[in-house]
């Protein structure tokens, strides 16, 4: 019952959100374009920032352009479908180390699996570059891959592993890293503390079980609670707070059904699987994750905002006492695939549109205010609520 209402809530508050978004206090900047199907970003010490492409390679964005060419020093990675080069993380002590680490498919459509590839980044070039981590074992295909990565206050590194889409039962055997999150060292070693170690026939690597894709992983710096969300199969993606060696039920609970329409589980609660905190019916497809912390808008201080592909949005999520309270959809105006967010150092909100011709957009606060309620420095006339700046060296913003 308690997960039916929370379905029906996220409902109602959908669209209520849908109606209350052009009174968001922002515009829109286009910081770079010309990525290749960005998937996520990382700023470093100076300010300047490394983008991973899915389908092409390490990007550096300096002083707020885009470098002509890739990152050198990355090896050769398995691009399909959901896989790729995927997540980047920094060292928890980058500015003594120079190391970061990323998470990409290595294999073929016969056989792959996600590594985790630690490497030193000296400011032109990744070198010293090893793999820590392979995923176990390899499965066939390039669909649901997972691939985030979040490093904890002990700096211990978690992975998500997606199910492999036919391997779905995977996700509740401890046998296999399939719809998991890992959690391994910085040299790619178990933790002593981790929930399944010492147990015969589990990979000990293992920190939570039954996720579907996992590509949103965040730790609130605040009280190290561990925040992921997952997509779903057609309705039903979720929200999740990880515990250490918890359940959260794929396959064997879910508030989705099959793509065919076929039921993939009657349950969407059963004893032993911790419920979600947020369910999305329809699904909006989540990815990428941000909790905002920064002063720049304050009345968002402690939401999250979530990525949307198949909504094209930017979700704002509000939680309380660990249960949804609010929702608000925003960026629906471009009509773009969001693939992640990120909270800058400078405390704008940035995001990536999932694309051949990907953008890295900014959020910042607007300073007048337009004919719909919602304030902008200048109103694109084209696109009806789209706040949008001219910048000389890209143009207008185009959604």
């Amino acid at each position: 019952m308690r997960s039916q209402l929370r379905v029906l809530m996220i409902l109602l508050v959908g669209g209520w959100a849908a109606g209350q978004a052009a009174a968001a206090p922002y515009r829109v900047e286009t910081v770079a374009e010309g990525l290749l199907f960005p998937w996520s970003m990382q700023f470093l010490p100076s300010g300047d920032m490394l983008v991973t492409e899915k389908r092409g390679g390490l990007r550096l964005i300096a002083k707020g352009k885009l470098a002509a060419a890739p990152v050198p020093g990355l090896p050769a990675f398995f691009g399909d479908s959901d896989c790729g080069l995927l997540d980047i993380a920094l060292d928890p002590e980058f500015a003594r180390t120079r190391r970061v680490f990323l998470a990409y498919s290595e294999g073929t459509v016969e056989a792959n699996r996600m590594v985790v590839y630690r490497a030193v980044y000296d400011g032109a070039r990744l070198r010293d570059g090893r793999v820590i981590f392979r995923s176990a074992p390899a499965k066939r295909g390039g669909s649901h891959c997972g691939g985030r990565l979040a490093f904890l206050p002990d700096q211990t590194l978690l992975l998500t592993v997606g199910d492999g889409y036919d391997y779905r039962d995977k996700a509740q055997d401890l046998a296999s890293d399939l719809g998991k999150v890992v959690r391994i060292t910085r040299e790619g070693a178990v933790p002593a503390d981790n929930p399944f170690k010492g147990k015969a026939g589990v990979r000990v690597e293992i920190f939570t079980y039954g996720h579907r894709n996992a590509q949103g992983l965040i730790v609130d710096p605040r009280d190290g609670a561990i925040w992921l969300h997952e997509h779903g199969p057609k309705g039903g993606d979720e929200i999740n707070q990880l515990t250490p060696g918890a359940n959260y039920g794929w396959p064997k609970t879910t508030h989705g059904i099959d793509y065919d329409d076929t039921i993939i589980s009657e349950f969407q609660v059963a004893p032993g699987i911790e419920p979600p905190v947020v369910v999305w019916v329809p699904s909006i497809a989540p990815s990428g994750f941000a909790l905002y912390l920064g002063d720049r808008f304050p009345q968002w201080r402690g939401d999250f905002f979530v990525g949307a592909l198949a909504e094209k949005s930017l979700r704002r999520v509000r939680l309380r006492a660990g249960q949804d309270a609010e929702q608000e959809i925003l960026l629906k105006e471009l009509g773009a695939r969001i693939r992640d967010v990120r909270v800058g150092p400078d405390g704008f909100i940035y995001v990536l549109t999932d694309d051949k011709n990907g953008k890295l957009l900014r959020l910042v606060p607007s300073t007048h205010a337009d004919g719909g309620g919602r304030t902008c420095a200048r109103r694109d006339t084209s696109v009806k609520g789209v706040c949008a700046v001219k910048r000389e060296t890209q143009g207008d913003m185009t959604p």
